[in-house]
């Protein structure tokens, strides 16, 4: 179970995770909420995201991706973030 904050932004984003039933929405692991959210989601709800799940969390679930997981993220997303938690995580 996630933090009421986290319920509330998962239900606020559901357009994100539209293959979700909405039964299983609050179940969603920190891994696919952040990966949804990097790779598909506006600059408004990755700030949002970042203050909900705290950015040093967020660059923890992220780097802590290895393998497929890794290669869930779109090339030029990974990059990017990469850049942005080790300069501000």
């Amino acid at each position: 179970m996630h933090n009421p904050e986290i319920t509330k932004f998962i239900h606020d984003h559901r357009q994100y995770f539209w293959y979700t039933p909405e039964t299983e929405k609050e179940n969603i692991s920190p891994e696919l909420l952040l990966e949804t959210i990097l790779n598909d989601g506006d600059m408004d709800a990755v700030r949002e995201l970042f203050k909900v799940m705290g950015i040093k969390n967020a660059a923890s679930v992220f780097f802590s991706a290895t393998g497929r997981k890794k290669m869930n993220y779109y090339p030029e997303i990974y990059h990017f973030f990469s850049l942005l938690f080790k300069r501000h995580a």
